[in-house]
């Protein structure tokens, strides 16, 4: 005799109830320690390499350092992809390798071939910073201080002396980035015109200090009879002692430092500035490690900054600007809102169905058994409560109650056979067993190669994956043996009743009516099946098409670009009419301004708006108001930047990569101009950046080589005298604390004139001094402000802001213009940003959805060991895609990355409901029944549990679809597609699939009486249905 779970459950009730026991109190004790995130970590294996040189030009840095950058690293294997940027001073470049890759072996790799490489570059550039690039990190909280005392310059030394060093201490945060301030450093203004007086250049006074102002080791030395260590201490004890320091002119003599400039204890020249509702602060971001959950790092800095609020003067206020875990907390409080509701309305519809309080409890304790243990599995795959890990258990709701109440229903129907409830729990269970376990085997086989589909979305997704493949199998095993068991133990016997006696004896007999219309009338059902289905696909152009919607987060970020050349003032005073008018609005609760930094004529200004149930429009309302007004702004380009997930700044982006840098500008200038005539884009730009204004020295070679003056003096002299030497070999002044720079130049307002350098002596190799206008012509012109590259070819960035367009729409559009059709030969379009990822998606999630549909074939062929039943089954899926698109045009949702999940889980639940048919149908037929009997009889006896499954699944899903909570937004489309699909899917299964039943059944006999030699043939002719 076979084991069978179910009877042995019912028999031996004990170990079945202890052991879900221990998997719910382990669950609990898991959902408990569970970290909350907003997202899934993930590992994308990328290296940046940054490399500065001061003062030099983006020509300059791409010719002679990214370029060979990009040719070293080119080599090395399982590159994805190369990026660079190239600004002034500054050469970042990412390279992505392919997923899979060691991350640090990669990061290794790409430090040995830059290593390799160093002689070539530039022997004055900053020494290369190589290091893996954190997709998991990110900023967590950020504040801004402010004080009614205190300057910005003290407010900057307590960032970085007191507050950065407490939060650093804080596990899980990565660093503290300030915002805005000033940094330290000990400032020597020389005087060109003394330096003249003296015959000195700046570049020897710097190299004195340098060479003198240090304390090196000296060894050691016995002295005494004990060992002593020897050390030479050359360097200033206080600014007094540099003042007095004497330099060493080129005659002999030497003087005071002092007598060439002014030294001073100050602070470098500002190249950035905070502002938070118009007044000048100090501010920091707190930056968390890979590994740690956001919102355990945003309470633990909440903590630390909470107790030093009460060790610091009270004229210091901590504003909180903004922090992600407030989001993330209130989606996770909207999910888990959703997850509870969709519980309760599903526990009240299978109560309106089956009439019996019992049996409904029975059915409501699935949820909290299935759902429980799978914290428990979360947890030791290392999970966090994050929005793909609980949109699974909301998801699965419906599917989690779907096998109890078959299990229920079918032993409900025993019950009214007149059976006992220990009996009918037995045959019921027995009866159906099998149904349950392939429905959970197909939810599993749709599930799994969603997790495992690879890429980036396959990591997003894997949690999300196995979530609802573990919780499905919780799920089967408390439908085969918690139900069943309770049941018997718990229910009532009940009075026989014939089927025509039963409640829901009219519903049914709609139903049959229809069935046998079908049944009589198969071609002409099978046709209006099809034409649905082709009917449904011509929906898709008509449907908006994109990643996600934007949620209204109350965060909004405007972007402030001026002119290249502008000054750090000219930023200032764009920012704070931008600010002025953002203050203007009722919805707008506080305005941080990050003005300048790499960059001085850029700013980001973070908008915090009031709390969503207090403002009157929405935040995309809001954002579409104050473009019309920014508009007004002269002289500056202020736009909103994009909420999406695509790394860019624009709602839509397309790149294009020549190596023609002349053809790729004007072919991106063109269509640009055709991107501002299309309705619905807004804001747009691109990455070709404006001429930014320069100071030309071109050596004259003869005069040069006559007063023996090099090249690379002249470049140094003229660097060093006007912003200073590189940080690194900046000579160093020491606090008790920590160590501060002392960096040598000219004065700034003598920089301010270009006879300053002009002027500015210059050594040859045989010391004599020359001014640098005798050695070189010295004009004004411009260049580029910075530079994009990828995959080693230049390449340019346009983008916009949509208005009532679709990502997809906005597309199409843009593709369609005059300038994209086609392109130059020599200039190509590369995918980018939201785009990029979209069709990343949509393609893996189409090849995951094509393995699911052969891994539910596979799994339905080995459990009814037949190869032409389940295509009875797999018909139901076409049905149900039809009806998804329909409820996202209706409800006008993208057909994007939460749509997909919903059709995904479309295909799973579709097919539990066809399963339950052709299981009941073939059951009918091994009892002898004529194909139209048992055809009928399956449709008719499962009309109840698959109404039952598929009205608690829409119900449970409303909750979603009604875009309840924090980030309802977000999820609607996923609800939408599944109430939308479903639907109409269960109509359609309840007549379609019993048609293409009585055809597979049909062709199935005939090919099984082909290889039968002997025996009674038993071909069910179609004409038995008469």
């Amino acid at each position: 005799m076979s084991f069978n779970l179910s009877t042995w459950s019912i028999k031996n009730p004990i170990p079945i109830l202890v052991s879900f026991l221990v998997l719910a109190l382990a669950g609990w004790f898991s959902f408990i320690s569970l970290g909350i995130d907003r997202n899934p970590n993930i590992d994308v294996p990328a290296v940046i390499i940054t490399v500065t040189q001061p003062g030099a030009g983006p020509v300059e840095l791409e010719t002679q350092v990214t370029k060979k950058i990009e040719d070293a690293v080119a080599g090395l294997g399982n590159i994805d992809q190369i990026s660079s940027n190239v600004a002034e001073s500054s050469s970042t470049t990412t390279v992505n390798f392919v997923l899979g890759t060691d991350s640090n072996q990669a990061t290794n790799d790409v430090r040995n071939a830059v290593a390799q490489i160093r002689q070539d570059l530039p022997q004055d550039i900053n020494e290369p910073i190589v290091k893996r690039l954190e997709f998991s990190g990110g900023s967590v909280i950020t504040y801004a201080i402010s004080s009614d005392k205190r300057s910005v310059e003290e407010l900057s030394d307590l960032v970085d002396r007191r507050i950065s060093r407490v939060l650093a201490n804080v596990q899980g945060v990565a660093q503290v980035d300030r915002i805005g301030g000033v940094d330290r450093e000990i400032r020597v203004d020389l005087d060109p015109s003394r330096l003249l007086a003296y015959g000195i250049t700046a570049t020897q006074v710097n190299e004195q200090i340098r060479n003198f102002n240090i304390n090196l080791p000296g060894g050691r030395s016995e002295v005494g009879g004990s060992e002593q260590t020897v050390r030479t201490l050359g360097s200033a004890k206080t600014v007094a002692d540099l003042k007095n320091y004497r330099i060493v002119l080129p005659n002999g003599d030497n003087v005071p430092l002092e007598n060439l400039g002014k030294v001073e204890d100050s602070f470098a020249d500002p190249r950035s500035s905070a502002y938070f509702n118009g007044k000048p602060v100090v501010g920091f971001s707190v930056l968390r490690s890979t590994g740690s959950t956001l919102v355990t790092v945003e309470e633990e800095v909440r903590k630390a900054i909470a107790n030093l609020e009460q060790s610091l003067p009270d004229d210091l206020k901590f504003n909180l600007v903004f922090t992600r875990a407030k989001d993330i907390q209130e989606s996770y409080q909207g999910t888990l809102n959703d997850l509870i509701s969709g519980c309760i309305l599903t526990v009240i519809v299978v109560g309106l169905f089956l009439r019996d309080w019992r049996m409904t409890l029975i059915t409501a304790i699935a949820l909290p058994l299935s759902i429980i243990p799978t914290f428990w599995v979360m947890q030791a795959f290392g999970y966090t409560l994050n929005g793909m890990t609980l949109l699974g258990l909301a998801l699965a709701i419906g599917n989690l109650v779907d096998d109890a109440v078959c299990m229920v229903e079918n032993i409900d129907t025993h019950l009214l056979e007149g059976k006992t409830p220990y009996q009918a729990a037995i045959d019921a269970s027995s009866e159906i067993g099998l149904a349950v376990l392939a429905s959970a085997a197909t939810i599993i086989a749709v599930f799994l190669p969603v997790a495992f589909m690879g890429g980036i979305p396959g990591q997003f997704f894997k949690p999300f994956g196995v979530t609802v493949s573990v919780s499905t199998i919780f799920s089967s095993l408390v439908a085969v043996t918690i139900t069943p068991m309770v049941s018997a133990y718990v229910l009532k016997p009940k009075r026989v009743q014939n089927l025509d006696q039963n409640t829901y004896t009219s519903g049914w007999g709609i139903y049959s009516r229809l069935l046998k219309w079908a049944l009589h009338h198969r071609i002409t059902t099978l046709i209006i099946a099809i034409a649905f289905f082709i009917g449904s696909l011509q929906l898709i152009p008509f449907i908006p098409q994109g990643l996600f919607s934007n949620p209204d987060t109350g965060l909004s970020t405007v972007s402030v670009d001026l002119p290249p050349g502008s000054t750090l003032a000219d930023t200032t005073k764009v920012v704070q009419e931008t600010t002025q008018l953002l203050r203007n609005n009722s919805e707008v609760s506080s305005v941080l301004a990050n003005i300048g930094g790499s960059k001085v004529n850029t700013a980001t200004v973070y908008v915090n708006l009031i709390p969503k149930d207090e403002r009157n429009i929405s935040q995309q309302e809001f954002e579409e108001k104050m473009r019309l007004e920014f508009r007004e702004i002269p002289g500056a380009r202020v736009s909103f930047r994009s909420q999406g997930a695509g790394g860019g700044s624009k709602d839509v982006s397309i790149v294009l990569k020549s190596e023609n840098g002349e053809l790729l500008e004007q072919t991106a200038n063109t269509i640009e101009r055709q991107m501002r005539s299309v309705p619905g884009l807004v804001e747009v730009t691109s990455s070709i950046s404006l001429v930014k204004p320069e100071i030309i020295i071109t050596p004259d070679p003869i005069r040069a080589a006559d007063q023996n003056v090099s090249v690379q003096a002249i470049a140094r002299t003229a660097s060093l005298a006007l912003i200073g030497d590189n940080d690194s070999n900046l000579a160093k002044f020491n606090l008790s604390d920590r160590q501060i720079p002392i960096r040598v130049k000219i004065a700034s307002i003598e920089r301010s004139e270009i006879d300053t350098l002009k002027n500015l002596r210059v050594p040859s190799s045989d010391g004599i001094l020359v001014p640098l206008n005798s050695v070189a012509n010295i004009s004004l012109g411009s260049g580029p402000a910075e530079i994009e590259r990828f995959n080693r070819s230049r390449r340019v960035e346009l983008g916009a802001n949509l208005e009532g367009l679709s990502l997809g729409q906005a597309l199409t559009k843009i593709r369609a213009l005059p300038a994209m059709n086609p392109l130059p030969a020599e200039v190509t379009e590369e995918p980018f940003g939201e785009a990029k990822i979209m069709r990343d998606i949509f393609s893996r999630f189409l090849g995951a959805l094509g393995l699911a549909v052969l891994g539910i074939y596979g799994v339905l062929v080995l459990l009814y060991n037949n190869f032409l039943y389940p295509v009875a089954i797999l018909a139901a899926l076409p049905l149900s895609i039809g009806g998804a698109f329909l409820g996202l045009l209706i409800a006008q949702k993208e057909l994007g990355l939460f749509a997909l999940i919903g059709i995904v889980l479309l295909m799973g639940l579709v097919t539990k409901n066809a399963i339950l048919l052709v299981d009941f149908a073939l059951a009918a037929l091994q009892e002898g029944k004529s194909q139209y009997k048992a055809t009928l009889e399956a449709g008719i006896s499962r009309l109840r549990p698959i109404m039952m499954t598929s009205v608690s699944t829409i119900i449970g899903m409303i909750p979603i679809a009604l875009e309840w909570g924090a980030d309802g937004e977000t999820r609607s489309p996923m609800a939408i597609a599944v109430i939308g699909g479903f639907t109409t899917s269960t109509l359609l299964t309840l007549i379609v699939v019993p048609v293409i039943f009585t055809y597979i059944d049909t062709f199935y006999q005939r090919l099984k009486n082909m290889f039968v030699k002997k025996g009674k043939k038993e071909v069910r002719e179609y004409s038995e249905l008469n």
